[in-house]
Formats: structure tokens, sequence, C-alpha cells
């Protein structure tokens, strides 16, 4: 029998977490374990987490597991989880997000009869802003195969969607604790540079936005953090020369992007600094070929 491991890291999302716990008991194929990591929340969200029994050992078919950290960030807490869980399979779910009652019976099943053996599976997701639906721009389209082109350009995989056998962790490591934000971004490029992925072409998430607390909204110029992860690809030595050059132009575009921005907002040292970076990459692209 399939065995899955839910992680939730969470930080002072009361107002969310109750609704996407429940979302993950409410499965038609259950969960062996839910791994709630509290990164640093106040008292408020354990206590509604006591409520839901994860002051008790388990509910009849899942057992609930808690564990509290001082804040170290979104990926410490997914990593702490990931190393506690005791399933073959891992899916991640972010806690301000909520999974539709089939998503794990379809995940499942999908590993099962995958006659391509890919370790990752993602689906679609319904995307909710502010308490409204809103429709996805193109570009935000999702697919499997090989995606890493498309991981180059923004987050293709959502992780509220992603479940993964934990090889994958063996194999590639965890969420890069340096980085503020994007460390999703960071995580896929590594894994999409080297295998395929599953894509399960249904709406099995939903994923809530708008509320102040998202790292997108806490940091400006988020491309700083992708310019980050593709340069540490680069430095990595592990992908193919077409993979380099295609990363290098991603990087030049970025850091473009973040130089204009920069002078935007008269920060004009740090438009030198993306300048001075982007004049540097233009250079290895130009030698490369």
């Amino acid at each position: 029998m399939t065995e899955v491991s839910v992680i939730i890291p969470t930080h002072n999302r009361e107002k969310f977490i109750s609704e996407c716990v429940q979302s993950v008991m409410a499965q038609t194929l259950p969960a062996r374990e839910i791994i709630i990591v509290d990164d640093g929340s106040t008292e408020a969200t354990y206590n509604i987490l006591r409520d839901l029994g994860f002051n008790s050992l388990s509910t009849k078919k899942t057992v609930l597991r808690y564990f509290f950290q001082q804040n170290r960030g979104v990926s410490s807490a997914r990593n702490s989880g990931i190393k506690e869980a005791r399933s073959e399979y891992i899916a991640l779910l972010d806690s301000d997000d909520l999974w539709l009652k089939s998503k794990l019976d379809r995940q499942v099943s999908a590993f099962q009869n995958d006659t391509q053996s890919s370790r990752l599976c993602h689906t679609d997701e319904i995307w909710i802003r502010n308490g409204v639906r809103v429709n996805q721009h193109k570009k935000h389209k999702k697919h499997g195969g090989n995606v890493f082109q498309s991981c180059l350009k923004l987050c293709c995989i959502s992780p509220s969607s992603a479940m993964m056998h934990r090889s994958v962790f063996e194999d590639f490591g965890f969420f890069d604790e340096d980085l503020p934000a994007c460390e999703d971004y960071d995580f896929w490029l590594r894994y999409s540079a080297k295998e395929d992925v599953n894509f399960i072409d249904e709406t099995l998430i939903i994923k809530k936005g708008g509320h102040s607390d998202q790292l997108s909204g806490a940091h400006w110029g988020m491309d700083r953090f992708r310019v980050r992860s593709l340069e540490k690809l680069i430095h990595s030595g592990s992908i193919t020369h077409s993979q380099r050059e295609l990363v290098i132009k991603t990087l030049i575009q970025k850091l473009n992007i973040l130089e204009t921005g920069a002078r935007k907002r008269e920060k004009f040292n740090a438009a030198k600094e993306y300048r001075d970076r982007k004049i540097r990459w233009e250079g290895e692209k130009q030698f490369a070929n």
C-alpha cells in the first residue's frame, strides 16, 4: 500500500490553518500522517491545531504530528517536516491553500500507472485572490514531461500540488534555507534539469492569495532570488551545455529587469551591480558561442 506524509509549514496562519488541515483530513485516500511544522507562530495557531486533534496521537486513519521551531523561514520548516516524514511519498501543502478531496487518490494512482517512472507529480489548480476566483495567465499553464525551460521563466510547479518520492530529496537535496523567497523555483530547477515530471491535468488544489503576509509581497524584486538560483545552478556544473545556454539567457533577462526596476526606485548602486553582472554574463554567453 502506498503511504503518503503531508508536510504543512505554517507561521501565524490562524485564519487559514483549520480549513487547510481539514481539506487533508477529508481526502478520499487518507494520508498516513499530517506533519505540521510551526515556524514560530503565536499561541493562537497551536490552540486551533490542538482543537483539531494535534494534541493527541492520531485520528482513526491519520497520525497527526506537531513540531514547533523558532522562526527560521518556510524552507527550514518544510525541510524539518520532510526529514521527520515516515512515508515513501511526500506531499507538500502551504498552510493557506486547500486540497480537493480526491487529490491524494489521483496522485497515488498516477504514480502507480506512470510508465515513465517519474518521481514527482503535480496537478492543476484554482486561484483565489481576496476571496475571488481569478483566471491564470497563459504563462502559468502547467504541463508535464521536460519542464526545465518553463521553470526558468517562473515557478511552474506549486508546492501545494507537488507529491514526490522521498528519494528525490536524497538525490537533489532540500529547499535552500538561504533563500528568503523563491525557494520552490530553486528546487524545481534543480530537479527538472535532470528528470521529467508527471502532470495531472485536473484542478485538485485551491491556491489562496492576496493576503498581506505572502512572501511575494514581502520582498521587492523577486527576481533577485531567482537570479541567485540561476547563478547557483550554473556554478554547480550539473547541467548540460544547452541547459547552461538557456540559463545564461534567462539570467541576463532577469538582471536587465532588476536593473530597470532599481533605477525606477532610484537604487542606483543596486542598478550598477545588476548592470555589471549582466555585462559579465553577456560576455560568458559570447564566449560559450
